[in-house]
């Protein structure tokens, strides 16, 4: 088949127009929320669907920044407790003796009213890196899990200098106890390709930043 014979996709004839909310209802409303649905959508065959009911993880919208010194060749990641990963390792599906509920990301946090994407990626990264953003690219925007909540990651990649990374940080406020890593590039992709990034936003910024790392350190090492 010809991408000729696939016809238009939905992504360009249908849009947010083209569903029917019935009914919405607050479920749970505590630190994160929960929205129940009661809607029907367009098909794409035509026509409309069945009555449906959803339910939506209202998480808020984030940001993940993955912090890089050109100069040094060095990125900065951190490592945290996840009680999503402490749960999900009680599945039998994961290797409990070579897997951990603590995991190595990139500085990440929630986007909070009247806060730029950008404004949060400079805050975050000196509360839980105490890393200065000296300039930011934007990777990507992209939903987190749509099939059942709407947040939505704005990923940067961030440079910085790393010659003091390191060390414990986090709010005590937000009980974080964050392992600051300065780690080399070379070593950081070696950690890709072996399969310790075990979270979404870290696994696409390792992959884009290997894709890009030759533009980027010419953009930045002349800075």
């Amino acid at each position: 088949m010809s991408d000729d014979d696939l016809g238009p996709l939905a992504s360009e004839t249908m849009n947010v127009d083209d569903v029917e909310i019935i009914d919405k209802v607050r479920t749970h409303d505590g630190y994160f929320k929960i929205d129940s649905y009661t809607l029907k959508h367009k098909m794409h065959e035509g026509g409309w669907s069945q009555t449906m009911h959803r339910e939506v993880f209202e998480r808020g919208h984030a940001v993940a920044v993955l912090l890089y010194d050109p100069d040094l060749e060095r990125l900065v990641f951190i490592e945290q407790f996840r009680i999503g990963a402490f749960a999900a390792l009680a599945s039998p599906w994961f290797d409990q003796d070579r897997q951990s509920p603590w995991l190595l990301e990139c500085v990440a946090g929630i986007i909070d009213s009247g806060e730029t994407p950008e404004d949060v990626a400079k805050r975050e990264c000196l509360e839980e890196a105490n890393c200065k953003v000296l300039d930011l690219v934007p990777m990507t925007h992209y939903f987190a899990s749509p099939g059942g909540t709407s947040e939505s990651i704005f990923l940067y990649c961030g440079r910085t200098d790393a010659s003091q990374a390191g060390g414990i940080h986090g709010l005590d406020a937000e009980h974080e106890d964050l392992h600051v890593l300065s780690v080399a590039t070379d070593t950081a992709l070696a950690w890709l390709e072996e399969g310790r990034f075990t979270n979404a936003a870290t696994l696409i910024a390792m992959q884009w930043f290997k894709l890009n790392q030759n533009d980027l350190h010419h953009l930045w090492s002349r800075l």
